[in-house]
């Protein structure tokens, strides 16, 4: 949619009391994943893409770009405008670019996007055209992009943002000229071009289930009845802090339960600047959301970030004193947000040393059982999400916990963040509790990694 800004060991301590480092602990500029995120990707069977402009692919920027993802979106590249500024005369080389980099990567290119109400030519906006000769064009200009890249984009963003957000049809220059029809006409010229790319439909504010996202859910219906060339949907989600739909995951399988893929195709999530490390707590907490929901659904295809880093976003252009959007700063240092992606994709990574504990203890205790608390807090770090980890030396047997989940297997306990409290800020802690039965004596033990 949307332009590319151009331009851890363990101590067990006396006393009772046992620290951790939490798994996935991230500090707001470092991590230390077990793999990029491309890889944890491939694992998944997902995609995880990025956004990209062409003249930044060198030096950090590029080796980012390659290392960290399997696909690249030109972020501008690919735009009617763009390609063909002046009618009949046409600049490929950044699209070009972008294709050639991709390729010597083994990186999959989405295309982006074919029809679309913005960042269209003046010549073809200002233009009188009647409804043969509009269409006309749009063929002309399908045929000759896709058939340009045919054999090597794997899908394309065929049309973009058709509905306004009450669900009625965009009052465009297509559906003006064209009528409704034209997304149909869209599609079938670019399967024409290409038979083999995978062709979308791409909208924003469709993440939840809502009026727009009933009508695109509808179109897509539709256009399966008629035998519509339509192999998937696209999501945007350009989020904001704290804002990403309950009914996210539910939303996406509702689409794959027509027979299409879905895509997360432009996700950033904007916060007010400045930002601290409560905003980057909640925002991995937010990309971990998204993710998650991706992987939960088989025919998910994977996620694009609409750019990885703060310095190539088009937030702070088109909403002032927002930013922050991305999973790396400006200066390509990655965010927590980073490793709640690589979390969400089944990674891990590896916690500074003492920046977030966990504190167990025993704060009553009768003749048959106990009353026992964890506490975690981070100094130095963030959680997106936690998981403590202990075995018991006297048949100690968990009978209750709350505010956490927590599972007993013989001597082994093992509990997690509940759904509302899995964030620990820098500077903040989290408590859970638990009932628990013994007899004879009741040794405190050694909080392990989860």
């Amino acid at each position: 949619m949307r332009s590319l800004r151009t331009g851890l060991p363990l101590t067990a301590l006396l006393s009772g009391i046992a620290m951790l480092g939490a798994l996935l602990v991230t500090a707001p500029a470092a991590h230390a994943a077990d793999a990029p995120l491309r890889d944890l990707a491939d694992a998944k069977g997902k995609v995880m893409g990025t956004a990209v402009t062409g003249s930044k692919l060198t030096g950090t920027y590029g080796e980012i770009a390659a290392r960290e993802f399997n696909a690249l979106t030109p972020g501008n590249a690919m735009k009617w405008g763009s390609v063909e500024p002046t009618r009949g005369t046409f600049n490929w080389a950044e699209a070009d670019q972008i294709v050639a980099f991709a390729e010597a990567g083994g990186q999959q290119v989405r295309g982006h996007t074919l029809v679309w109400h913005s960042q269209n030519p003046s010549w073809l906006t200002n233009g009188t055209w009647t409804a043969a000769q509009l269409s006309q064009l749009m063929n002309d200009h399908i045929a000759l992009e896709v058939g340009r890249y045919k054999g090597r984009l794997a899908t394309w963003d065929v049309v973009n943002e058709p509905f306004n957000e009450d669900g009625t049809y965009r009052q465009t220059l297509w559906y003006n000229g064209l009528g409704a029809d034209y997304i149909a006409q869209a599609l079938t010229a670019a399967r024409a071009a290409d038979p083999a790319a995978k062709l979308y439909i791409n909208d924003y504010n469709v993440e939840g289930v809502n009026a727009k996202s009933t009508a695109l859910y509808n179109l897509v219906k539709s256009l399966k009845e008629r035998g519509v060339p339509i192999d998937g949907v696209g999501l945007q989600a350009h989020l904001i802090l704290g804002q990403v739909p309950s009914t996210l995951q539910q939303n996406i399988q509702r689409f794959a339960d027509l027979g299409v893929d879905v895509a997360i195709t432009e996700l950033d999530i904007r916060m007010q600047l400045p930002s601290d490390s409560a905003k980057l707590t909640q925002q991995a907490a937010d990309y971990k959301a998204v993710v998650g929901a991706c992987v939960a659904v088989a025919r998910c295809a994977g996620v694009t970030v609409w750019g990885f880093t703060d310095s190539d976003s088009w937030i702070p252009d088109t909403f002032p004193g927002q930013g922050a959007a991305t999973p790396y700063d400006e200066n390509f240092a990655p965010k927590p947000a980073y490793d709640a992606i690589a979390e969400a994709l089944g990674g891990t990574t590896t916690p500074p040393t003492g920046a977030c504990t966990a504190t167990y203890s025993v704060t009553s205790q009768w003749n048959t059982g106990f009353t026992g608390q964890v506490r975690i807090a981070c100094s130095g770090a963030a959680l997106s999400s936690w998981k403590v980890g202990w075995t018991y030396g006297a048949g100690q047997q968990i009978t209750q916990a709350w505010n956490a989940t927590c599972t007993q297997s013989g001597t082994a306990v093992s509990c997690s963040n509940a759904s509302y409290n899995g964030t620990v800020a820098d500077g903040g802690s989290v408590t859970f509790g638990f009932n628990a039965s013994w007899s004879g004596s009741n040794p405190v033990p050694v909080v392990t990694l989860g």
